[in-house]
């Protein structure tokens, strides 16, 4: 490039430069800040609510019924017993139990806590007043009752206990547990036994 086209470049950058100064043709910064709003943000709302509710609906119900089994429902007229449920969950009543299990039957029946309990129809066509748990001391297996050997047998370890749930063979270190029965509008109720142990004349172990 030759001194010449040097001189006519640099007098063109002049010329350029103050034809933009005076047409203020310098860019514009924009210093606002930006907004984007959020689109529909009612309704959002609205659905999300929507939501919210029908999962309590339809979950509320079903976590109550899963709950309820671990708490369940007490004797209404007072006191720490519950009234005692079939195999179906039906409240026991005495009389279409009686009628059922003729003596000299043991059957169980859910009681407290959940644990099987069998309960004893004597031979006046009664409940014995006391309910035995069939849970063994051993290993927690639930304890037959041996109809020919007249005493509750553990097919697990071989533990036996008597016709009251007295241990009389180990390797099962306790008695089974005893429970209080009485009877409230014709329903079966049980309660905890807290009297001594009259098997053994002993405080209950199991309290």
């Amino acid at each position: 490039m030759n001194i010449m086209n040097i001189k006519r470049f640099c007098m063109l950058l002049l010329f350029i430069n103050k034809f933009s100064v005076s047409f203020n043709l310098k860019p514009q910064i924009n210093t606002k800040p930006i907004i984007n709003p959020i689109p529909d943000i009612k309704k959002r709302q609205i659905m999300n609510s929507i939501l919210l509710n029908s999962i309590y609906s339809s979950c509320g119900p079903l976590l109550y019924g899963y709950l309820s089994f671990f708490y369940p429902i007490k004797d209404k007229n007072g006191g720490d017993g519950l009234i005692a449920k079939d195999r179906v969950g039906n409240d026991v009543v005495l009389n279409s139990w009686i009628d059922e299990h003729k003596y000299p039957s043991r059957d169980l029946v859910q009681g407290l806590k959940g644990d099987p309990y069998y309960l004893i129809t004597t031979s006046d066509n009664s409940l014995e007043k006391f309910a035995i748990n069939a849970i063994c001391t051993h290993l927690g297996c639930v304890v037959p009752w041996n109809v020919a050997e007249q005493k509750y047998m553990c097919p697990c370890h071989g533990s036996q206990y008597n016709s009251q749930g007295k241990v009389i063979r180990g390797p099962a270190p306790k008695s089974l547990s005893l429970a209080e029965l009485e009877i409230n509008d014709n329903k079966v109720i049980l309660k905890e036994w807290k009297k001594n142990d009259f098997r053994t004349n002993e405080e209950p172990w199991w309290l």
